[in-house]
Parts: structure tokens; C-alpha cells; sequence
């Protein structure tokens, strides 16, 4: 029988994808197009997720965090599906 997912280790996991994902990424939309726009707000949003979820496991609040990193994280990787972002690492992206 599997065991049931460890919250901490899960969080761990998943801060760490986030955190890594956010300096693997390039804007690949040109510049003063609205895809521009799209990837600058996609890329605000998962780094803001990203501290929200710092602030959540400052707080003790580990569900929280996990929410925030896991949806920091499909920020980037929708950009990276709708191809505002180009990336190479397929361990850290859906690509």
C-alpha cells in the first residue's frame, strides 16, 4: 500500500521546483507586444506566489505555502505552454 503524501516533504519539493523554475525562464515575447505584457504579468504573478508562500511557512502555515508554490509554479508553466517563455529543462517545466 502507498503511503499517504508528508506535508513538509511535499512543501519542501515543491518551494524548491518554484524557486528554481523562476531562474530558468526567458522572456521569449518581443518587446511592447501584448504577449510581452502576458509574459510580464505570468512572471509577477508566479514570483509573487512564490513570497506569498515564503510568508505562509514564516507563519507556520504549511498548507498555505504548498498552495501558493504549486500555483507560482503553473503560472510559469502556462507561459511556457503558451510560448512566452522559452525554457530547456523539461524537470523543472511541462515542456
Amino acid at each position: 500500500m502507498k503511503q499517504p503524501a508528508v506535508l513538509d516533504e511535499k512543501v519542501k519539493r515543491y518551494e524548491n521546483l518554484l524557486s528554481r523554475a523562476l531562474l530558468a525562464f526567458e522572456v521569449s515575447a518581443q518587446d511592447n507586444s501584448h504577449l510581452r505584457k502576458v509574459a510580464d504579468d505570468f512572471s509577477t504573478m508566479a514570483q509573487a506566489y512564490y513570497d506569498d508562500g515564503r510568508f505562509f511557512l514564516e507563519q507556520g502555515d504549511k498548507v498555505n505555502a504548498l498552495a501558493c508554490f504549486s500555483y507560482g509554479h503553473a503560472w510559469l508553466d502556462a507561459g511556457v505552454k503558451l510560448g512566452v517563455f522559452k525554457v530547456s529543462d523539461g524537470n523543472l517545466f511541462t515542456i
